[in-house]
């Protein structure tokens, strides 16, 4: 089969010619079936008439248009030497049109799940039952009935696939848009329950309909074979005079092929309305297909308030984490946060010796080198042996430790020295005001951490009045009682460290280890 005429879609000026054969097929639907230049050329406006003259000699040679010569225009010698003509499009050139329209119109079509087709169903069945029942069905009647239902049938089906379809990429591409998605949902899951609530009503009926039609009647035959072979039988009666059998053989091929596309249509139906032997109804399928959806929408509607509420989500999270790795200045950097964001670090089961340790930090191997251009490595003999890294023989001797805890409590009583001397630094310099701490000198950098430590609390548990605020340390060493003064005054702090300015407070701060003492001790002596 030639399919030139297909070639004009991918040509250079493909924009052009489908805008010349778009002119043609809108004139013939206004029964104008020969054009001139000048007319294709008043249809698409701005293009000269040499453009449009030549796009029509090119489809003329790949068979979409065909051309006459225009004897009406001729009044000269000139003019018949000219070569006048006029254009009318093809049945190739239409049929490539209409394959083109049907594509883009399959491409961009959204389906629907149509109520109104199950009721037309039901009443043409209806229609087919009191029809199969009369003495004499009529051939005429029952090839309409059949031809609309196998039609209202045919868009039930494909518009229902072509919605889930386009339902499905739906809640693919609405996940962007928040606002716009909760929208769409409300619209969709009530026209799904609608359809579900029609369906589920109507498919029953249609169901013993179905089965009744399928029955066995008085003579053997279903009263639907009776109809269906009137329908093929109506057919031949339509046929061309070229395409009509005359022969009995010929004939009977023709009403086999005219029967069996119409008993298809019966099946199809039935498929889809009753179940099959290891097979569901196409309209139970559809029921729970449009179920799921509906579960899907309200399962993407909790996702989407569960992200607004939360401060964020994986993708902004990953989005956070990929600006970082731009801002890094080299690929040490972004490789130490490679390691603190996943925790991939290298392997710690091959344990290499003392002469492989030195020789890398005497030259180090950057992290870009292949592992084949790498120098060898040096594994310790006892893990390539056994894979263990224990001796044979007895276990080893127990050791003291009595140095690490002498050394840790040593360690311990520093600290806590020096968090003492911190708390009475700050108790011993008597301020009732935050601006009367260093009135006697700076602050040393234990005060001065700890006093940040008790602002920092204090500030977060403030309720954003004017009421007192009163904050203790973690070890239950030191309180301290904040409240704020006018919102024009100042302090500053000075530090080894450099100045803290900000709002002045009234102070007061309380060494809870001391009162204790003071209060056992003046017990005691009682």
């Amino acid at each position: 089969m030639d399919y030139t005429p297909f070639s004009y879609v991918t040509a250079e000026k493909a924009d052009l010619y489908r805008e010349v054969m778009r002119a043609f097929v809108e004139a013939k639907s206004h029964f104008l079936v020969h054009l001139r230049p000048e007319d294709v050329q008043q249809q698409l406006g701005e293009r000269e008439l040499a453009t449009v003259q030549a796009a029509l000699t090119q489809l003329v040679t790949w068979g979409n248009l065909d051309a006459e010569r225009d004897n009406a225009r001729v009044t000269s010698v000139e003019d018949y030497y000219r070569a006048l003509y006029v254009y009318q499009i093809t049945r190739q050139g239409e049929a490539v049109e209409s394959a083109l329209a049907t594509y883009d119109q399959e491409l961009g079509r959204r389906g629907a799940l149509q109520s109104v087709a199950l009721e037309d169903i039901r009443a043409r069945l209806r229609a087919l039952l009191a029809l199969s029942r009369s003495e004499a069905p009529d051939a005429t009647q029952s090839q309409l009935l059949l031809r609309d239902l196998a039609g209202v049938f045919s868009d039930l089906a494909e518009n229902a696939r072509a919605f889930m379809t386009g339902l499905n990429r739906s809640l693919e591409s609405q996940d962007s848009d928040a606002d716009a998605f909760l929208l769409y949902k409300e619209r969709v899951i009530g026209y799904i329950e609608r359809f579900l609530g029609d369906l589920t009503t109507a498919s029953g009926e249609i169901a013993e309909l179905i089965r009744t039609l399928d029955g066995d009647s008085e003579d053997g035959v279903a009263p639907v074979e009776q109809l269906l072979r009137q329908a093929a039988e109506r057919e031949l009666a339509d046929l061309a005079p070229g395409e009509s059998p005359d022969d009995g053989d010929e004939r009977e091929r023709a009403f086999t092929e005219a029967w069996r596309r119409w008993h298809g249509h019966w099946e199809g139906l039935r498929a889809w309305f009753l179940d099959q032997p290891g097979r569901q109804a196409q309209a139970r399928l559809l029921r729970s297909s449009a179920r799921r959806s509906v579960t899907q929408l309200l399962e993407m509607v909790a996702r989407l308030n569960e992200r607004r509420m939360a401060r964020s989500d994986r993708s902004a999270d990953f989005r956070t984490l990929a600006r970082w790795f731009l801002e890094c200045q080299d690929d040490g950097d972004a490789h130490r946060l490679w390691r603190t964001a996943f925790g991939l670090t290298p392997a710690r089961h091959l344990v290499i010796d003392a002469e492989t340790s030195e020789r890398w930090q005497e030259e180090p191997v950057p992290a870009s080198t292949p592992w084949a251009e790498a120098p060898g490595m040096q594994v310790q003999p006892r893990l390539r042996a056994t894979g263990s890294y224990q001796k044979a023989g007895p276990p080893p001797r127990l050791r003291s430790r009595s140095r690490e805890r002498e050394l840790l409590s040593r360690q311990l009583a520093e600290e806590a020295s020096a968090a003492r001397a911190a708390r009475r630094q700050l108790v011993e310099r008597g301020a009732e005001r935050l601006s009367d701490l260093c009135v006697r000198g700076e602050l040393d950098d234990g005060a001065f951490r700890l006093l940040l430590n008790l602002l920092g609390d204090a500030l977060a548990a403030s309720q954003g009045d004017d009421a007192p605020v009163t904050t203790t340390t973690a070890d239950g060493g030191l309180r301290m009682t904040l409240s704020p003064l006018g919102p024009e005054t100042s302090a500053t702090i000075l530090t080894t460290a450099g100045a803290l300015s900000g709002r002045d407070y009234r102070l007061e701060i309380i060494d809870l280890e001391e009162s204790a003492l003071e209060e056992c001790a003046l017990g005691t002596s009682t």
